[in-house]
């Protein structure tokens, strides 16, 4: 994460009592709160004025007091005011343009934060040449007011005005403008807002958070067809929501800010092909390091300005559809870029931990290339891993057979928690399946009479056992998903599973070490028809070295135990 000197750490090394010359409250401006947070941070000099309170000493007590004093300093009177929309008023999310007096939300996701206070306020909001477009390809935007989403608009005029509020008392909200579709439809332009307010500064930025992860992608990063109604609908606007990608999830879930540089269709060597011609037009790396791929927004973006704590990479879909006409030979040329593409990254984020995946529509033949590329780049604090592919019956399907919301929410969960491991800092393991890695098998007790054959598929993670003789007691036979280590907390337990007519099958969550040890229990049907079992349980505190167990012994037959998951779910 970045280095943060506290205004607590300045004060230890330095920070000393002037002779005391206090601003006062009515002529304090943003730039007096900055030069001081600056001082108090070692990034620049501090001044007698520094003293807010006038104690003779200059601390954090002094910024916060100031930072108080503007930001509920009330003039008296309730004035209509426009204020510009810029780095000065509001906080930047993602790659952003400030041009021609518009504050441009040029990538997916790109927003702007502030708190506004006032007894009405309203923002505009323009439109690029985009806007006069196809209506399927206009740019999409939306509007929050204290976390409820207000406006929902795929922009078809250059200008618009959104009410934010209106009232007979004073009020602060928050406010968010968040461009949902994609940098290559257009971007979503931000003017200004109009506040009538007592305020002394009616609009300030939102906090900005202490993590900072940049996410670099195509069509599934940008959420493509996430709100479609079927795999058969084409690519709309309307339909690419990026507050339901699994990067904006994730984000989410680390409590972080965000930046994401994604175009649908886009690759590593090539674009997405139809005919196994390599599409150049459409390569990432070429495009990385400008705040937006179209002309309009092809300017320099500052990494020094912006940096971010990690760098989380999912390309090679769409390399895919060129390289696997010729796996062997095209996938050594993905490689050797996707080792070029990586040392780009690096150079641009020298401090950042890198997370690389490819999976997420299946494509995995390019993935043994990733994991290749991240070797050869010796870079400890690069890491890649195999993302869990879309399962279409059980989680559903956007548009052109893009991941659906809910294949985005499990994807965020791992994401988030590999990002936690990449750089070091705890994770909750919300949302992680952590049956997925499970050891699957099971033992047999033949001495007791029992004899049988266990299978494991892992093509699709299912485990046989196909019992010819029956053991006297359950524990005779038991199958198992083993060393699980579970972290305290709420967890739900899933399997699916056909037991033999007349067999009622246990099955618990319990300590290896200690049979006795049991998180959850319960028995399958009888009936001979398959029951999927959904048991939810709390872990009480840390367990090490648990196993998921089905008790066989007293049956004869076959049994498959499919979809075994176990989710923590809080």
């Amino acid at each position: 994460m970045k280095k943060r000197r506290t205004a607590a750490a300045a004060i230890a090394c330095g920070v000393f009592a002037v002779s005391a010359v206090p601003l006062i409250a009515a002529t304090l401006s943003v730039t007096d709160v900055r030069h001081l947070a600056d001082a108090l941070t070692a990034k620049g000099q501090m001044t007698a004025a520094d003293d807010f309170n006038g104690d003779g000493h200059i601390d954090a007590v002094d910024l916060t007091l100031m930072k108080r004093s503007l930001l509920y300093a009330d003039t008296g009177e309730a004035k209509a005011q426009t204020v510009p929309a810029g780095a000065e008023t509001v906080k930047l999310t993602g790659r952003t343009l400030e041009k021609d007096g518009t504050l441009w939300l040029v990538q997916s996701g790109s927003a702007c934060e502030c708190t506004v206070t006032g007894t009405a306020a309203s923002v505009t909001i323009a439109g690029d040449g985009n806007v006069s477009s196809d209506p399927k390809y206009r740019p999409r935007y939306g509007v929050y007011v204290d976390g409820e989403l207000i406006r929902d608009v795929v922009m078809g005029e250059r200008e618009q005005t959104v009410e934010l509020f209106t009232g007979s008392r004073q009020r602060s909200a928050a406010v968010r403008v968040i461009h949902l579709s994609e940098a290559n439809n257009g971007a979503v332009g931000v003017k200004s807002f109009t506040v009538t307010s007592s305020a002394a500064q009616p609009v300030r930025p939102a906090e900005k958070k202490d993590l900072t992860v940049e996410f670099i992608g195509d069509s599934i990063t940008c959420a493509y067809g996430v709100e479609a109604e079927s795999q058969y609908v084409g690519f709309e606007t309307g339909t690419e929501n990026f507050t339901l990608s699994y990067a904006y999830l994730a984000a989410e879930l680390l409590d972080a800010d965000y930046s994401a540089v994604s175009y649908s269709g886009y690759g590593i060597i090539s674009g997405y092909t139809g005919d196994g011609t390599p599409n150049t037009a459409s390569l990432l790396p070429a495009c990385y390091e400008y705040t937006g791929n179209p002309a309009d927004y092809r300017t320099e973006w500052d990494f020094a300005a912006n940096p971010v704590d990690a760098v989380f990479i999912n390309l090679g879909t769409n390399d895919d559809s060129y390289a696997k006409l010729d796996l062997e030979t095209r996938g050594a040329a993905f490689q050797k870029e996707y080792t070029a593409f990586l040392k780009q990254v690096r150079q641009k984020n020298p401090d950042a931990a890198i997370v690389c995946t490819l999976g997420i529509m299946a494509c995995q033949e390019l993935y043994p290339y990733i994991e290749a590329a991240v070797r050869e780049t010796g870079d400890p604090k690069i890491s890649c891993y195999e993302s869990q592919s879309q399962n279409i019956e059980r989680d559903g399907i956007g548009a052109d057979w893009h991941p659906s919301p809910k294949t985005h929410e499990l994807n965020a969960y791992i994401a988030a928690d590999k990002l936690c491991t990449a750089l070091g800092i705890p994770s909750k393991k919300i949302g992680i399946d952590l049956a997925a890695d499970g050891e699957y098998g099971a033992e047999i007790d033949k001495d007791s009479g029992a004899n049988g054959w266990p299978y494991f598929s892992e093509w699709d993670k299912s485990l046989n056992v196909n019992m010819s003789a029956a053991g006297s007691r359950p524990e005779d036979v038991t199958a198992y998903v083993r060393r699980l280590d579970l972290p305290a907390g709420k967890y739900e337990l899933s399997f699916r599973a056909a037991p033999p007519a007349g067999c009622a099958i246990p099955y618990a969550v319990r300590s290896m070490e200690d049979a006795n040890v049991v998180y959850c229990s319960g028995v399958m049907n009888a009936g001979g028809s398959e029951e999927t079992v959904l048991k939810s349980f709390d872990m009480p505190q840390d367990a090490k070295s648990c196993e998921i167990v089905f008790l066989l012994g007293e049956m004869t037959g076959q049994i498959t135990f499919r979809d075994v998951t176990l989710y923590k779910r809080g």
